[in-house]
């Protein structure tokens, strides 16, 4: 059972390098009660790709959900608020 829903957006910009690209992490219950975290990445303005994996413990897709931010903030990702991207 999950005890709250979790969900990012978080971008990566450089006109200079024609960067364009977006990362965005849930984690949500599936139909059978445990967490599912599910990827979604790509250039911006497109559907991009989608990985989803499933947890028996909403723990585990919490550890996996804090260690792709951590990765992601390291190679530059940011939040985005009202359409200007916020580094941090």
């Amino acid at each position: 059972m999950i005890t709250q829903r979790y969900h990012l957006y978080i971008e990566r910009t450089d006109r200079k390098k024609n960067i364009a690209r977006f990362y965005a992490l849930s984690i949500e219950p599936n139909l059978f009660g445990e967490a599912s975290l599910t990827r979604r990445w790509g250039r911006i303005g497109t559907a991009g790709q989608i990985l989803v994996h499933h947890f028996e413990r909403e723990k585990d897709a919490v550890v996996l959900f804090l260690e792709l931010l951590r990765q992601k903030r390291g190679r530059g990702y940011g939040t985005v608020l009202r359409n200007k991207r916020v580094n941090g």
